[in-house]
């Protein structure tokens, strides 16, 4: 038998700092991969498209999920963020994990609520169906644990928004605390101009005398400030709290429509990227225990870690202020992105 290969450690100590996810959570590195847009064909990143020459078969995203894992990894990368509706994107990580001698480090978090219904068609008139009912949950919830067992740490309600009936829903909130009596976290992620209402919601929801959701998930970047409160409220009262699209669906990264002017400018008088100082930002949330990269490419994820060499002054430059958006034209514009 072929003996699997062992993940090396970088040459020096990673630079990602590691921290406790919430009270008593598993320790996770400050930057997280997040797999929506290497599980399935399309998503709503700018330009998505001209990050796969090579082409996006089911057996060529799977080798660059796990190249981008192998090279995540290197650089101190800890915590993987997938989801039922992100393709292939747990059976991508289940295969990465038991073709490498990965231990316990490595913290994987998914999330139930939507499938994915776009048949690996980059043209689908619909990639993904939202459902909270309590046959979606108890249907997916063994999906996960089919393809990611123990690994399965954090399992999140995929974006929760005010029309959705789940935490009036009793039977969904027993079935969800019966998982975390089974040692699986629950947490919630949130979506839309309602983000900080639904986390304080949520936040004082409790099952057997103890809180049923320990860990929270929101969208913050400096386009998107809105949730910021709410988290730090989260974090406060113990829960871990992560912060997903940072760069904004790229609109923050290099090719993106905000990446000009100020953003550009503060960048290029302390010397990085502009997708660097974005994450910066989100990184000196202190409230932030992880922030979610969207790299697809090796060169995007090493550009990318140039936050971890950005101090708190250079996120401080009252010209990022500028940059922030009404949550309802944010989420407005991001509604409108192609999947790509």
């Amino acid at each position: 038998m072929t003996p699997r290969p062992t993940l090396a450690p970088a040459s020096t100590p990673p630079a990602i700092a590691l921290r406790r996810l919430g009270v008593g959570g598993p320790l996770v590195s400050r930057l997280g991969l997040g797999l929506a847009a290497l599980g399935r064909p399309a998503y709503q990143t700018v330009e998505h498209d001209a990050d796969f020459p090579e082409g996006r078969s089911p057996e060529q995203l799977e080798a660059r999920t796990h190249a981008m894992l192998d090279a995540a990894y290197a650089a101190g990368v800890r915590y993987v963020d997938a989801a039922r509706s992100y393709g292939r994107a747990e059976q991508f990580l289940r295969s990465w994990l038991e073709s490498r001698a990965v231990g316990p480090e490595v913290v994987v978090g998914s999330k139930w609520g939507y499938r994915y219904v776009g048949d690996w068609k980059i043209d689908a008139e619909r990639h993904e169906v939202k459902d909270h009912s309590l046959a979606a949950l108890r249907a997916q919830e063994a999906e996960s644990l089919a393809l990611l067992g123990p690994r399965l740490a954090v399992y999140h309600v995929h974006s929760l928004t005010p029309d959705s009936p789940l935490l009036g829903d009793e039977a969904v909130l027993d079935e969800l605390a019966r998982l975390r009596d089974r040692g699986v976290r629950i947490g919630v992620t949130v979506s839309g101009p309602a983000q900080a209402e639904m986390i304080r919601r949520a936040l004082p929801i409790r099952r057997d005398g103890a809180p049923l959701f320990t860990d929270f998930m929101a969208t913050w970047n400096l386009l998107e400030r809105s949730a910021g409160a709410a988290l730090r409220e989260a974090h406060a009262a113990g829960r871990g709290v992560i912060v997903k699209e940072p760069l904004a669906n790229g609109r923050l990264g290099p090719r993106g429509d905000a990446a000009a002017g100020a953003l550009s400018s503060a960048a290029l008088e302390v010397g990085t990227s502009p997708d660097a100082l974005a994450l910066a930002a989100a990184l000196a949330q202190p409230w932030a225990d992880v922030v979610l990269l969207g790299a697809v490419t090796v060169d995007q994820l090493r550009s990318n870690l140039g936050a971890l060499g950005l101090d708190g002054d250079a996120v401080r430059e009252p010209a990022l202020d500028g940059l922030a958006e009404e949550p309802a034209e944010y989420w407005r514009r991001r509604a409108a992105l192609a999947w790509k």
